[in-house]
């Protein structure tokens, strides 16, 4: 990478003769980042998502060369699994014969064999042995040899390589400086004043401000104010003068992504929300890699610097005297030819191979486990069933599976599963909200919203009082940003926030639940209704409720998804989930993960009401799903911190469906006390004993200073696509998403394609998300929840100066400081259909079938006569 300042490219004339764009060549960087929304619509996200055209293991070498993080599992991570009988050696074993026949080495096998295996089961060198004076001569020997082994090069912006040399702080100003001006752009909340000029974008916002900050020197303001007028040119600029060469630029960008993905991937989110923002990245990069310029001028050009071959060479000797038992003596008397070879051997057989042998064994071996309970279980279950009294359809979220499985331990109650957005694309609109919002993955468009309403004689005595509540609010924040009522504030607050605290530290669950009745009587809010009718609204960008074929078109597609298409019983529940907790930024994280960080209960009063909706049966009917007249859905919040079903929709039911429905009411009570105790006993923060469950997790969502109110989803580790009979006498432990279906019903395919891309793809979002964040906690997790903080209405920092954390907390993957709870394992999907339905998805997914050959996620399936078949 040119370092040299003397002589500025010509960049312009280079660019064109290259036929590069840099608008081209920001878009193409911006794939090692991924979108960061605002965390208060929290939704999982893979960091990797735009790089899945790799192989993993090539993008872990990637992220090691760029940014000096390991994406696969750290030793002590591994070894405590190990230690645990989660990893089965014998598949580490088969994992080292298969490393060393895809390689050749001039070398016995047995002893490549002896080597590989010592090194995968014996501590690394110390540091003493790799600076030992006799290793150094003896790499200074081989010096020769080091320009044989394949360049693994640091791809470094000059602001890191200058901090590596250690002679100056520019890289920790850049990032001061740049944290700075996001946290004022992109502030949502907090801030009184926002910035000016905002409108005009980042940079040109940039430009006029920093142009009059007093942090920096009268010379750098000059040159930011002299800067061009526009974000493109100044970003080519900036890089012709720090002497980058169209060929490397795209590295460059994105090492300047990574140095701060949190801000960087805030700002390619606002650019593919809004139209008026789609150039904010562009932004980002020319207000950054110019003030990289700017702080750099100084020092360049940056002196030479050693190569790092001679470190290697010392090291790779190391490991054979460690793991290959040579004496130093013995090493030297070795003919050069062997050295080299030797060498070479443990060059390719580095850290990253090792741990990846570890991890793929430790992910065989649970993929044999699950086998083992499935294919011990699935003839256990009872093929002749008595017809259900009533059918629940969960979301596949792993926090079902147990809730799940005591409520079909009750007589006549049967659950399904399917993704917790129901098939409906739709933002939701609630009665007492100024916003709406997506209720759907991430990944979809919103194509349709649906509002809350209530007659006006209803409405308008409880928007008095929702109005009451919300003066009382804005008057409370107008007082805490005015000097003079700011002085007067603590004296009228006091008392009741006062009261508060006391009861929200000493009592929390009698506190929150006197809060919540206070809430409740106040705001008395009737039951409301829904637009579920088309109403036109030019103002609208998207309709407003559905028309009468597409009401018909998504209740067909939600049924035949889930899998229920006959043998209706009487009550059908379709139950969203959310969670419950007190002072948590990452509250919309333990939502649904398919209805973009917010409760799926409103998805599923939506499917519900429109399944009872006469014509809408009666179209279905004519369409080969008959529901019979006694059958009537209703909905209900499965909250995953206290382990209850709340109802949100019961209309009026039918005879045989009150009988349901009063079973339902006394089976619950003990559902939701086995289904808490099974649990509870996982969390390490569980203060007092397992005799009253229910007070603890009470406990849990009421305490403000709770930092684990649950586990949210951490150990998910497999997506099981089938039918319900194929794991219900199985403990799969909460680690398993669950999702109906049932290949008979599916000839052409289209419900199992369509199964993966929605769900599935969501699901594999879920994991590597918990996968990164428990794997490299200080890059893509957020650290200690306890230190967080809020920052501009959007995110979290540690302190008030770091990057927007956009990954887990620490206590949502780690069970204490030295042991992970999340197991960090990709994915494994487990399809049940013949292999030729399973070909015809890889054949037509091609995405899929990416993911699969490149490591992103690991497929199994399981044929009609019950044989499980590793297709990875």
């Amino acid at each position: 990478m040119a370092t040299t300042l003397a002589k500025p490219l010509h960049w312009e004339e280079i660019q064109e003769d290259l036929s590069l764009d840099i608008h081209e060549l920001v878009k193409s960087a911006s794939e090692v980042i991924a979108p960061l929304g605002p965390i208060s619509k929290f939704a999982a996200r893979s960091p990797w998502a735009g790089l899945e055209r790799q192989s993993f293991e090539q993008t872990a070498r990637r992220f090691k060369d760029i940014c000096d993080i390991e994406l696969f599992p750290h030793d002590s991570v591994l070894k405590s699994a190990r230690d645990q009988g989660e990893i089965d050696v014998n598949f580490l074993e088969k994992g080292l014969q298969q490393w060393l026949d895809r390689h050749s080495f001039e070398l016995p096998r047995a002893a490549a064999e002896q080597f590989c295996r010592v090194a995968l089961t014996k501590d690394t060198p110390s540091s003493d042995l790799t600076a030992h004076p006799e290793v150094k001569r003896l790499a200074k020997k081989l010096s020769g040899f080091k320009y044989q082994l394949k360049a693994r090069q640091s791809v470094k912006t000059l602001s890191q390589r200058f901090e590596k040399i250690g002679n100056g702080s520019v890289l920790r100003d850049l990032n001061r400086h740049l944290i700075k001006w996001c946290k004022l752009f992109l502030d949502e909340s907090q801030a009184v004043w926002s910035m000016p000029n905002r409108e005009e974008g980042f940079y040109q916002a940039w430009r006029r401000m920093a142009s009059l900050d007093p942090a920096l020197s009268l010379e750098e303001r000059r040159q930011i104010k002299n800067l061009p007028k526009e974000a493109d040119m100044a970003l080519n600029e900036a890089l012709s003068h720090l002497g980058i060469h169209p060929s490397e630029t795209r590295e460059y960008l994105e090492a300047h992504l990574l140095a701060l993905p949190g801000w960087a991937g805030m700002m390619l989110w606002r650019s593919q929300q809004h139209r008026n923002e789609s150039s904010l990245l562009m932004d980002y990069l020319a207000v950054r890699i110019s003030m990289e310029l700017i702080l750099m001028k100084p020092h360049l050009p940056l002196p030479a610097q050693g190569t790092e071959e001679d470190v290697l060479l010392e090291s790779l000797i190391a490991a054979w005297l460690h793991w290959g038992n040579f004496s130093l003596k013995a090493w030297s008397q070795v003919p050069a030819v062997e050295q080299k070879a030797r060498l070479n051997l443990a060059w390719q057989f580095d850290q990253m191979v090792r741990n990846r042998l570890w991890m793929e064994a430790w992910e065989k071996t649970y993929e044999q486990q699950l086998m083992g309970k499935i294919t011990a279980k699935q003839h256990a279950a009872s093929m002749q069933k008595s017809p259900s009294l009533a059918q629940f359809v969960f979301c596949i979220d792993v926090r079902s599976e147990p809730f799940r499985r005591k409520l079909e331990q009750t007589e006549g109650f049967e659950t399904f599963g399917a993704a917790g957005f129901f098939g409906l694309p739709i933002e939701t609109f609630k009665l007492h909200s100024h916003h709406s919002h997506p209720s759907l993955p991430v990944l979809n468009k919103p194509q349709f919203k649906v509002k809350e309403y209530l007659p006006e004689s209803q409405y308008q005595p409880f928007h008095e009082r929702l109005q009451a509540v919300n003066s009382l609010q804005g008057t409370f924040k107008t007082m805490k940003h005015n000097l003079l009522a700011s002085m007067l504030l603590p004296e009228v607050t006091g008392p009741w926030l006062s009261m508060q605290t006391l009861g929200r530290t000493f009592l929390p669950r009698r506190a929150g639940r006197t809060f919540k009745k206070l809430l409740d009587t106040w705001f008395r809010k009737p039951d409301v209704k829904l637009t579920l009718d088309r109403m036109e609204d030019p103002e609208m960008e998207i309709p407003v409720g559905f028309s009468e074929e597409e009401k018909v078109h998504y209740v067909e597609q939600a049924l035949k998804t889930i899998g229920l298409t006959d043998y209706f019983a009487p009550l059908v529940v379709i139950c969203g989930h959310g969670s419950h907790s007190t002072n948590n930024p990452y509250a919309s994280s333990l939502d649904c993960g398919a209805c973009g960080g917010a409760s799926s209960a409103f998805n599923a009063r939506v499917l519900a009401a429109l399944c009872n909706l006469p014509h809408v049966r009666q179209a279905l009917k004519a369409r080969g799903i008959s529901i019979p007249e006694e059958t009537v859905f209703a909905a209900a919040e499965h909250i995953t911190t206290l382990d209850e079903l709340h109802w949100v929709y019961l209309p009026k039911l039918s005879d045989k469906a009150e009988v349901a429905y009063t079973q339902i009411q006394a089976a619950l009570p003990k559902v939701s006390e086995l289904a808490t105790l099974e649990r509870i006993r996982e969390l390490p923060s569980l203060k007092g004993n397992l005799k009253n469950p229910k007070a603890e997790v009470e406990r849990l969502a009421e305490d403000w200073s709770e930092i684990r109110p649950e586990w949210g989803l951490a150990g998910n580790a497999s997506f099981v696509i089938g039918e319900r009979s194929l794991t219900e006498a199985c403990n799969l432990e909460g680690r398993v998403f669950l999702h109906n279906y049932n290949w008979k019903k599916d000839k052409n395919g289209s419900l199992l394609a369509g199964i993966i891309a929605g769900p599935g793809t969501v699901c594999q979002m879920i994991n590597l998300q918990y996968y990164a964040s428990a794997v490299a906690p200080h890059y893509y997790g957020s650290g200690n929840k306890a230190t967080q903080t809020v920052t501009s209405g959007i995110g979290v920092m540690q302190g008030n100066a770091s990057d927007l954390l956009s990954g887990l907390p620490w206590q949502s993957v780690m069970q204490s400081d030295e042991t992970v709870y999340h197991a960090p394992i990709r994915l494994l999907v487990v399809i049940q259909a013949p292999k030729e339905y399973v070909e015809r998805l890889l054949n037509q997914d091609r995405a899929f079938f990416q993911k699969v050959q490149n490591g992103w996620l690991r497929l199994a399936s399981i044929d009609p006569e019950g044989n499980w078949k590793s297709w990875s």
